[in-house]
């Protein structure tokens, strides 16, 4: 079965691209059909009005009577699916019959004008064309089947609606051509990713359009900053295991000893034992104060209000007062671990040498960041 997913970027494109191929193809061929259709009765209408305009012109010239000037021209009529209907000095006469009585109501009307008939499945096209002669007035209608035209031109729009498909395959052939290419340097991306998570790459290398730069760069960022905790952790474990190794070295030596120990050894021992717990309490402390939110964009407020409540805990008989100068603002373009360990270092120094009060300020502005 099909698996379709339609949170994909590339199922979102193929369908706005799709559609948007779709909405202009229906559209144009709805619009070919109108505009064929107005151009094929406009072109009749016209061809009509010449032909009207002829037969009166003959009937001037011949200065015969009406109904034989207009025999001459009637056998061709037919031929071409024309008709005429005439009336003058009350008479009514018309190339075929069966018609006159469907277009008499087009001789009460006034003014000359192209009109559409349309009698069970058949559509004429009549011009009326009213003259005068020999000082008497009189009105000819001039039509034309138009039923056959119009099923020509249903073919022929059928025909271009068919082409209109055909088109629109090849352009939605074309658009997930056009897609699957745009989105390589995602996949690249992807499959990077993969080879950065399973060890066989340290970073990522991507010649990708322009709106990915600032992603690669921050992703870059990202992974080199872990890589620098990474190693200022690993040289502070190493710090640590040195800073013990010497006085751990040396109780153990004592207890293993057969010397007994004495008032003066006693205080030695627990001096490099103090020193010990020292160095792991000030470690812990650097720990607490990275705090959970690592890795993020430092909030003052919130960042440092968490801190002197930390300190107020550690030094209880110290009094921390926090305040903020005017101006501030709460999101600083510093990485928080940074702000954390900064301000956490001055405020543990600070603890450790007050008498008892510490009055820590923080002013922040769009480039400037005071402690």
């Amino acid at each position: 079965m099909l698996h379709i997913d339609r949170r994909s970027l590339r199922f979102r494109l193929l369908a706005w691209l799709g559609g948007v191929a779709l909405f202009v193809v229906v559209t144009t061929w709805l619009l070919h059909g109108i505009l064929l259709q107005n151009l094929a009765r406009d072109f009749l209408g016209e061809r009509l009005q010449r032909e009207a305009n002829h037969a009166v012109a003959q009937l001037e010239q011949d200065q015969t009577a009406v109904p034989t000037a207009l025999d001459s021209v009637s056998q061709g009529y037919q031929v071409f699916h024309h008709l005429y209907v005439l009336r003058f000095n009350g008479s009514v006469s018309a190339s075929d019959p069966q018609w006159q009585q469907q277009l008499a109501p087009l001789l009460e009307e006034n003014g000359d004008a192209l009109v559409d008939v349309k009698h069970n499945d058949q559509h004429m096209l009549v011009y009326r064309r009213h003259f005068e002669w020999q000082g008497s007035n009189g009105v000819l209608l001039v039509g034309e089947d138009f039923s056959q035209v119009e099923a020509g031109l249903a073919t022929l729009h059928w025909w271009v609606g068919g082409i209109a498909a055909v088109l629109l395959g090849m352009l939605i052939i074309l658009n997930m051509l056009a897609v699957n290419r745009g989105l390589t340097p995602l996949w690249q991306l992807r499959q990077q990713l993969e080879a950065l998570r399973s060890g066989k790459r340290d970073r990522l290398l991507l010649v990708a359009p322009s709106e990915l730069d600032e992603l690669v760069d921050q992703l870059n960022w990202f992974m080199d900053d872990i890589d620098h905790r990474l190693q200022r952790s690993r040289e502070s474990v190493a710090n640590l295991s040195h800073a013990l190794k010497t006085p751990l070295a040396a109780i153990t030596q004592v207890l293993r000893g057969n010397r007994p120990i004495d008032e003066n050894r006693r205080h030695k021992l627990l001096s490099r034992i103090e020193d010990i717990n020292a160095q792991l309490a000030a470690e812990l402390r650097r720990s607490r104060i990275a705090g959970p939110n690592a890795g993020r964009m430092a909030n003052v407020t919130r960042d440092s209000s968490r801190l002197i409540e930390m300190f107020r805990s550690l030094y209880p008989e110290r009094i921390f007062n926090l305040t903020h100068s005017a101006g501030e603002k709460d999101l600083v373009p510093i990485e928080a671990h940074d702000f954390s360990e900064i301000l956490g270092i001055v405020l543990d120094n600070a603890g450790k040498w007050a008498n008892r009060c510490v009055n820590c300020d923080i002013a922040a502005s769009a480039t400037t960041l005071t402690l």
